[in-house]
């Protein structure tokens, strides 16, 4: 069946995903094994672990976890924590080195998503690492304080090495940030959820075919997760790291919480919503007031992705086939939240301004390009222009300084999830109606929905190479593996 056919499937139903009595345990850094607790029907989150300094050692290899019961499953990670890697944290304004050594027995390459960084540091396709040699790459670390990410990036294996655990967090901090009231103690008020879905086959082996969506929520590579937080304001740095699927987030109770990061950074003000789309690769930070809640009492964040509109990611009414999963169409939890007593240090207030962002405008632009997506008929790969991507293949040239306005125009069959490398941009129109404010800030990934022009504007300054190419691409890795991704070159 097509992509097409199945999305011309009337909506059918929208059901809660119940949660089992499981355990979940893990490979901790030093190579042991550790059962979390197991409270009522859920599993405690696992929070991964820090890195702090210069110098970063990131060793990617076979590993294994629990990740349901029965056979433990198949993984690769870094630093043996199982699934998924350590959270790394850095300033801005450091000079950082990061050796990421390739203990796989077949090549991969380390992506540092939404880094501005020159292209041979920036770990897309041709940054190769062979199996059982280092990379070393080394750049000053120019973004704002913000929550990023990094994976692989090697073309037609992103998706199986994504599908086994390999990527972790990225931590940046700034001057501007942490002169802020704002919670900032990791694991306790400052929660990093990285949010996916895998499905199994024989022995719980992580399921390689071509489906698109998982059958079943992991956050932080945990099932029905749960954690304690504290009576006042907690911090969630959220990332949607899944193949395909978008989420649409929100709390049991529609309580308003505040968006307050995009990809690149603070916003200028807290933005309050009930409700807040992301796609594969975007990543938001939100401030939820928990101070009223009785300790005790407890609440879900979900994602409340039945009856979206068409072309959604996941909104198919389909469980089975390369587009089907259990969990399309549906509003489901993604963490189990309890109410605890606040701490000592508790933040109780809102900030009611975060930063001043100054954003390039139509009147700053120096040249425009518009972007076509293409393809995704029947057979026919999803593309950009008509154009799959090629090694040497170079599909746009920027000129050093120029500040561009690039529209990405879907009149497809599907959405997807733009990301262009080097730069952060701002979103400056789209062809449906007014940009929201909750996506005003710094961005690298933006949503496309089907039939919708969106029309960004970026600098691509600082660095320049004839031979090093950036890349833009759909961030759905199945998409990308498949050719739909491009290279630009900046020159002088």
């Amino acid at each position: 069946m097509t992509k097409a056919s199945i999305l011309a499937l009337s909506v059918a139903f929208a059901l809660m995903i119940g949660c089992s009595k499981s355990s979940d345990t893990t490979v901790t850094p030093d190579g042991t094994s550790s059962a979390t607790t197991v409270s009522g029907t859920y599993n405690d989150l696992w929070i991964p672990p820090t890195i702090t300094g210069t110098t970063f050692n990131l060793t990617l290899a076979k590993t294994t976890k629990q990740m349901r019961t029965g056979s433990v499953t198949n993984t690769y990670s870094y630093n043996s924590t199982g699934f998924w890697g350590p959270t790394l944290i850095m300033n801005k304004g450091d000079f950082v080195k990061m050796n990421v050594t390739n203990n796989l027995p077949e090549a991969t390459t380390t992506h540092w998503h939404g880094f501005h960084i020159p292209a041979i540091m920036d770990g897309g396709p041709h940054q190769m690492i062979d199996a059982g040699t280092t990379w070393t790459p080394s750049f000053e670390i120019r973004n704002n304080a913000g929550t990023y990410w990094y994976h692989p990036h090697l073309h037609e294996k992103t998706k199986e090495q994504l599908t086994y655990g390999t990527g972790g967090l990225i931590i940046i901090k700034d001057p501007v940030e942490s002169a802020l009231a704002l919670p900032r103690t990791y694991g306790e008020d400052d929660i990093p959820l990285i949010l996916t879905s895998r499905s199994y086959g024989t022995s719980n082996a992580f399921d390689l075919s071509a489906r698109a969506y998982g059958d079943y929520q992991l956050t932080n590579g945990t099932s029905n997760a749960q954690i304690s937080l504290p009576k006042q304001f907690v911090r969630l740095r959220i990332l949607n790291a899944e193949i395909e699927r978008g989420y649409n987030l929100g709390f049991s109770d529609n309580r308003t919480f505040y968006v307050i990061t995009n990809d690149g950074g603070l916003l200028d003000a807290p933005v309050p919503v009930t409700r807040v789309k992301m796609m594969v690769g975007e990543r938001v930070e939100i401030l939820v007031n928990l101070g009223a809640d009785a300790v005790g009492s407890s609440l879900d964040l979900k994602a409340y992705n039945s009856g979206q509109a068409f072309g959604f990611p996941g909104g198919e009414s389909n469980s089975s086939g390369d587009f089907g999963s259990l969990l399309n169409n549906k509003d489901f939890p993604v963490l189990h939240i309890n109410v605890k007593a606040a701490t000592a240090s508790a933040i109780t207030a809102l900030p009611a301004k975060l930063t001043t962002n100054t954003y390039w405008t139509n009147t700053d632009v120096t040249n425009s390009r518009t972007i076509t997506i293409t393809g995704g008929q029947g057979a026919t790969a999803f593309s950009f222009d008509n154009n799959l991507y090629g090694d040497t293949k170079i599909n746009q040239t920027v000129k050093l300084n120029a500040v561009e306005k690039w529209t990405i125009t879907n009149n497809n069959i599907f959405g997807h999830s733009f990301h262009i490398h080097d730069i952060q941009f701002k979103i400056i129109s789209r062809s449906s109606g007014t940009v929201g404010t909750h996506e005003s800030g710094w961005k690298d990934t933006v949503y496309v929905p089907v039939g919708e022009s969106v029309s960004v504007i970026a600098k691509f300054d600082d660095f320049a190479s004839s031979t090093n190419a950036f890349m833009y691409h759909c961030h759905f890795s199945n998409h990308e593996d498949g050719g739909m991704m491009g290279q630009f070159l900046v020159t002088q």
